[in-house]
């Protein structure tokens, strides 16, 4: 009997055809968009690895991109790390995505809350202390080596250094879960340890442009468009235009257009 040799991307899972989508090198998380699990590695966000998100500014609807993901995990019990999110998140519009912001831990550094002043009067001890910036990366690589965070998201600076993007992918791989670091559009003229890059473009209402930049396979020429849950469900459905009375209004009634609710206060 003759013994074929084996491919060899089933010598380890860390080799793939170039021309073929790598596998995931550990579990992944669904996304909850069946057209984007196609496109990553294992079918969804993995876990134990870096994913980048680049975004030119924070409620692009990143965190309705992660919100089916994030509500798996709340479902079984699993917490929320954030690390130096823009502002805090709105607790009211988390839960019209099914996310329980009582599930979340807050982690803020100095310099995102430096300049935008402090509330006048008596301190309220209730507020949370301020990392300085290095000590947050060194909260965020403790955390992911605990291996008790749940999902992690964590808004870093465009300029990183190599090094300190090494420590946190080599944290992230004893952490069974997924791992998103959300930064600027700039960061994708360095390069990077993360196998997992995106960067997210506006589309419109309730929809999202994203380019794959890096993944363990081919690169993805099209750039993907996907529709994102509404905050409302009223969000989605247009409805009478903005000039056309409400039933109970007479005619000649100032009508003011309702605004969508933003996940960020």
């Amino acid at each position: 009997m003759v013994n074929l040799p084996l491919p060899l991307e089933a010598l380890h899972p860390a080799l793939w055809r170039a021309h073929q989508l790598g596998s995931a090198r550990g579990a992944v998380s669904p996304s909850g968009f069946p057209e984007l699990d196609l496109q990553l590695p294992g079918g969804g966000w993995p876990h134990r690895a870096l994913t980048e998100l680049l975004l030119p500014h924070p409620g692009l609807g990143e965190m309705r991109l992660l919100a089916p993901m994030l509500a798996a995990w709340a479902g079984r019990g699993a917490g929320v790390m954030l690390f130096d999110p823009p502002t805090a998140p709105c607790a009211w519009a988390l839960a019209q995505l099914g996310l329980d912001a009582r599930q979340w831990l807050l982690v803020n550094s100095r310099d995102r809350r430096r300049g935008q002043g402090q509330p006048q009067g008596r301190a309220d001890s209730r507020v949370p202390r301020l990392l300085p910036s290095a000590d947050l990366l060194w909260a965020l690589e403790q955390a992911l080596k605990s291996g008790h965070a749940g999902a992690v998201l964590a808004w870093l600076p465009a300029r990183l250094g190599a090094d300190a993007l090494r420590r946190l992918q080599l944290a992230a791989q004893a952490h069974d879960a997924p791992v998103f670091l959300l930064r600027e559009p700039a960061a994708a003229q360095q390069p990077s340890v993360a196998p997992l890059r995106l960067a997210l473009l506006p589309d419109g209402p309730d929809r999202l442009r994203l380019r794959l930049l890096k993944r363990r396979g081919p690169p993805l020429a099209q750039t993907l468009r996907l529709w994102l849950p509404p905050v409302l469900g009223s969000v989605a459905d247009p409805g009478p235009g903005p000039d056309t009375p409400p039933p109970d209004k007479a005619p000649g009634t100032a009508v003011t257009p309702s605004v969508p609710p933003r996940v960020w206060s």
